[in-house]
């Protein structure tokens, strides 16, 4: 019950719960038992301890920046896996001082890409991250530790909300091409025919290096009805896991970016969850990242949902869900570490609830006050998560004020100079057609768009035979036996093929070259004409 007591909300505006389990009175304990040493056998890492002591270590444990709701999984591994690794350390973030550094300069690229935009295009929709920003860090974290846990591609379908900043600062686009399309032009080559959409729909794929292990990156075109994006990220992940005969699921995996309001209310979620765990659609786990603005457009949580989580809809396949505090990077970062390692133990989905905010309103355009003015009014006062943190390394004395500083005036130093090339940016049409598309082109005749798909005699024989032998022995249904005599003497000849018999047929013809089939859904079983 630790999560609800945890410090999760930077705005402050959600009272913690104080849940009767997590009151020491509810088991029968006094004040005068509080200094009392009890024998723990080394549960918390302590042989022995007082009941104060005790309270304190899970208090730091679970009712700190982060939340773990884990008890409802069943599989005792996978919960003691979680409680062993939150436990061990605390659940206390301990990174390096060059890990610090690396995280404010991640926090820093992330607050001033955001606000250049602003800057030059002012009043222009983007759907900015701000109050976000520890995302950016975190997805890091997820290829850096992912890598060495034998991860080599990560497929990702990401909301409106900070998919430029994800697009720039996590996949590497050159920030000229981005800076390019809010000027206006194209982000296709010329000799690129394609379905043209807004700035913040677009995908594309990039290599990412961490430790000498290079992850590819993938994110996927998005639709307006964002979580749509879903089940074609894992179909995605599937299909790539087939042709890389990745038996493991390991070396290829799926991110999930929502936002709450999505989450929790949009049916394709609870779906494409439902299925993660068959046979058919298992993908090895997907890493689920909510960026939780706590409102929707401009509804308050307390109207969205009946739980008390947007994340409560994954409890349904006992996936571990970790609420964290967006404005805690470290925490950020050290939950994204969990969540890799998980999944690439137990190969099953995992969620990370961001409690954050939308510093402006539903987008650049959008007054959020008519509707939410005391939240509006705690976020215009509310310190930036980088100025958070930059002062927390401050009074560590790991860098002083001017050095926070050089941080930020690099990056407007460097985003000028590609504001400055945007105008001449020419896209690069090896950036379309280049890996698994190598040597993809649309049809130029008006002939040749449907090729060619007849299949020889010989083939035609060989599957014909496939399809209506059977095996000695097997005693085959009554009506099955008259369905196959037709199917016989319409495939020699001696009658019209029917629908049925012409659809294994194709069917069939596919698995003699090599094609893969996977059938599924509820007529699989024996189709519609039992075919």
């Amino acid at each position: 019950r630790g999560h609800l007591k945890a410090d999760l909300d930077p705005l402050k505006s959600i009272e913690s719960s104080d849940h009767p389990e997590l009151k020491p009175e509810s088991y029968g304990f006094e004040e005068k038992d509080m200094d009392r040493p009890i024998f723990i056998d080394n549960v918390l890492g302590i042989e022995s301890a007082t009941l104060r002591e005790i309270i304190e270590n899970l208090e730091a444990t679970y009712c700190g920046t982060i939340g773990v709701q884990f008890m409802h999984i069943q599989d005792p591994e996978q919960k003691a896996w979680v409680q062993k690794t939150l436990e061990n350390v605390l659940n206390q973030p301990d990174f390096t001082d060059m890990g610090k550094k690396a995280i404010l300069e991640r926090l820093s690229a992330a607050e001033t890409f955001e606000r250049f935009l602003d800057r030059k295009y002012t009043g222009t929709k983007r759907f900015g991250l701000e109050g976000a920003e520890s995302m950016i860090p975190a997805l890091e974290q997820i290829l850096k530790r992912g890598g060495k846990l034998g991860l080599e591609e990560v497929v990702i379908g990401t909301a409106h909300r900070g998919r430029l900043n994800v697009l720039a600062n996590f996949m590497g686009k050159p920030f000229e091409a981005i800076f390019s399309e809010f000027q206006g032009n194209s982000s296709q080559p010329d000799n690129v025919h394609g379905a043209g959409d807004v700035k913040y729909h677009l995908g594309t794929s990039s290599d990412r290096t961490f430790d000498d292990k290079k992850v590819h990156l993938s994110l996927t075109a998005n639709p307006s009805h964002l979580e749509a994006v879903n089940p074609v990220v894992v179909g995605k992940v599937r299909a790539k896991q087939d042709q890389k005969e990745d038996l493991g699921r390991r070396k290829i995996a799926a991110l999930l970016i929502h936002g709450d309001a999505a989450f929790s209310g949009q049916g394709l979620v609870p779906e494409t969850l439902d299925l993660s765990e068959l046979k058919g659609y298992r993908i090895g786990g997907t890493i689920h990242f909510i960026i939780n603005n706590q409102i929707g457009f401009t509804t308050n949580p307390v109207n969205a949902r009946s739980g008390p989580y947007c994340s409560d809809v994954a409890l349904m396949i006992q996936a571990p869900i970790f609420h964290v505090n967006g404005d805690d990077p470290e925490a950020v970062v050290h939950v994204a570490r969990m969540a890799i390692e998980f999944r690439q133990k137990f190969n099953k989905d995992i969620v990370i609830d961001m409690f954050c905010y939308r510093r402006h309103g539903h987008n650049e355009g959008d007054e959020p006050a008519f509707t939410q003015p005391t939240m509006y009014k705690a976020i215009a006062e509310h310190a930036t998560t980088r100025e958070i943190y930059s002062n927390k390394l401050i009074d560590e004395n790991l860098i002083s004020r001017k050095e926070a500083q050089i941080f930020v005036d690099s990056w407007y130093t460097k985003l000028e100079k590609e504001y400055e090339k945007a105008s001449s940016y020419k896209p690069d049409k090896a950036d379309w057609f280049s890996g698994a598309w190598e040597g993809l082109d649309i049809a130029r005749e008006k002939g040749k768009r449907r090729g060619d798909t007849s299949i020889n005699i010989d083939q035609f024989k060989l599957v014909a035979q496939g399809l209506t032998n059977v095996p000695k022995n097997f005693n085959t249904h009554i009506k099955l036996k008259k369905l196959l005599e037709k199917r016989k003497t319409a495939y020699n000849g001696n009658a019209s093929i029917d629908w049925s018999s012409a659809e294994v047929m194709a069917l069939g013809s596919l698995l003699v070259e090599g094609v893969k089939i996977r059938l599924t859904g509820q007529d699989s079983g024996r189709g519609t004409f039992s075919q």
